[in-house]
């Protein structure tokens, strides 16, 4: 089997696969397949070892030969049509939004399982925004799915044309840890209701979601359409192996870089939300106490600021980072208490792996010095306290790369409009943030700033806002779904012109004599008075 060169690039980062987690596969001829706790994994020596103290469900190896086979029964499946249809698209929608009220407390439970994530912030982050998108999808499905009526010219009269939307075919979706529910189920509503079969690759780094979405989908879901292959990177690499449709990958950047080239061995379309370091630039003209606790919702309430839209630093003027740091400390009190590495109101690190890494920045020979409100860490309990950093250099680790989690660095400028070019010396972010009353302030930040989106006086809220696409630009990634643009972003816009047989001028045909030449000419041009006097034999 071909390999993709994935292993290097799949070390620890942001929202990368893997887990830092190495086993040496030659001792295991079959891949272990489990949910029991009974199975007890031990990494003291090179190669991992194996205590199984009951039964324990094996299966094949999935490889790249049964990705491919996975792959041509889903397109036999498309091809028979099925999936086309309206009643066959509502049926499955329907089963997601019934599986939605029946299995809450599961979802939930897996959720704080992996995350330790608030339920509450659970059912908001997750649940709930599912539950929005299939409910839209089900209202607008049969409007979406009519063909777009559009205007024909004179060159093709008597005719008529409109834009049909049809399923591409078989499309993957590779989603990510942080927010594993609703980043999975979103671009499979969107894939089911554009009429494709779906392959869900969930992320092995939050696997007590992973092995829910496995079990539901199979139990909900038509599985001769829709299916779940739970794995790390050997089976995300024979999946990529294949040749897709359409891929959706969420993740880190560099990741995204080998799926796009993956995908480019197949001429696959991709759409790629891969995040980036999102500002917030902070006006001194704002009322302050807002301001503060959107800031903190849109970052340290959000999974612990491990969210791809989460606020990543902080630009505001010098004279006012002292005001703006007090109030942060007081909201962050009043939300998570004197010890918030106690408060259940903040998930936890995903994992060692991803602590680890956190450490790392916070002590940083070039950012250790800049703490200027928290830094607290218990590795145990994979919690860092809500920390901020205060002009900390721009060599610096924390500014190096996408935080993802509880650090704040706050950036001081004299001019609130020097942070314009400060955020334009970076890649573009997936999301942009400003807080102002400053009219010309606000119209300057959505002309000169691009982003992949952009929420002003507020945090993180606009990717639960109707009809507003979700996708990033440039680094930040392309491609955009949510509601009506997930249904377009898995659909081919097929356009059609029907023509009768009724009118069939001789002037588009040869020998062009010069009377045809200047008839043919007054048409192309338009112009009702040139094709008249064409008609009469007269020149212009």
């Amino acid at each position: 089997m071909k390999t993709l060169s994935l292993p290097p690039l799949f070390a620890p980062t942001p929202r990368a696969f893997g887990n830092g987690l190495t086993l040496t596969t030659k001792c295991f001829p079959k891949q272990l397949h489990f949910n029991s706790p009974c199975l007890v994994f031990s990494t003291h020596s090179t190669s991992a070892t194996l205590s199984v103290e009951s039964q324990v469900e094996t299966k094949q190896v999935f490889d790249g030969d049964k990705a491919s086979l996975l792959v041509s029964e889903l397109r036999k499946n498309f091809d028979s049509g099925k999936t086309k249809s309206y009643e066959w698209r509502i049926s499955q929608l329907e089963s997601i939004a019934n599986m939605l009220v029946e299995k809450e407390e599961q979802i939930i439970d897996a959720l704080v399982k992996d995350l330790s994530k608030p339920r509450n912030e659970a059912y908001i982050t997750e649940i709930f925004q599912v539950k929005s998108s299939c409910n839209e999808t089900l209202q607008e499905l049969k409007h979406w799915m009519k063909p777009e009526k559009v205007s024909t010219s004179i060159t093709t009269f008597p005719s008529s044309a409109e834009i049909v939307s049809e399923p591409l075919g078989v499309v993957l979706i590779i989603s990510t840890w942080n927010f594993p529910f609703s980043l999975s189920l979103d671009p499979i509503i969107g894939a089911i209701a554009a009429g494709n079969t779906v392959v869900l690759k969930p992320s092995e780094i939050s696997p007590a979601v992973s092995s829910l979405l496995a079990n539901l989908l199979a139990t909900y879901l038509d599985n001769s359409a829709v299916r779940v292959v739970e794995g790390a990177v050997p089976e995300t690499t024979a999946l990529l192996e294949q040749k897709w449709d359409k891929i959706l990958y969420t993740g880190s950047a560099r990741v995204g870089r080998i799926v796009m080239a993956a995908a480019a061995k197949h001429l696959t379309p991709v759409i790629l939300e891969l995040g980036g370091k999102c500002p917030a630039v902070v006006d001194s003209n704002i009322n302050l106490q807002v301001t503060a606790r959107r800031i903190i919702a849109g970052k340290w309430a959000c999974n612990s600021g491990q969210a791809c839209i989460s606020v990543d630093y902080i630009i505001t003027r010098k004279d006012f980072a002292p005001t703006l740091i007090t109030a942060l400390k007081e909201e962050l009190e009043q939300f998570f208490g004197k010890d918030p590495i106690e408060s259940k109101d903040m998930s936890r690190i995903v994992s060692p792996t991803q602590f680890a890494r956190l450490v790392r920045l916070l002590d940083d020979d070039k950012a250790s010095d800049k703490i200027v409100l928290g830094g607290q860490r218990d590795e145990k309990k994979l919690k860092i306290a809500p920390t901020i950093l205060l002009d900390v250099p721009e060599e610096a680790m924390v500014m190096q790369e996408e935080i993802f989690g509880p650090i704040l660095p706050i950036i001081t400028v004299d001019n609130i409009e020097d942070s314009f070019s400060i955020i334009k010396s970076r890649p573009k972010p997936l999301a942009a943030y400003l807080f102002t009353n400053n009219e010309q302030l606000k119209k300057d930040y959505v002309d000169k700033i691009s982003s992949g989106g952009m929420l002003i006086n507020d945090a993180v809220v606009h990717v639960a806002t109707r009809g507003l696409p979700f996708g990033g630009v440039g680094e930040s990634g392309m491609g955009a779904y949510h509601g009506k643009f997930s249904f377009d972003g898995f659909s081919h816009k097929k356009a059609v012109l029907y023509k009768g047989f009724g009118s069939d001028p001789s002037i588009r045909y040869p020998p062009y004599t010069p009377e045809k030449v200047k008839l043919l000419r007054a048409i192309l041009d338009g112009s009702i008075f040139h094709i008249i006097l064409a008609l009469l034999g007269w020149s212009k």
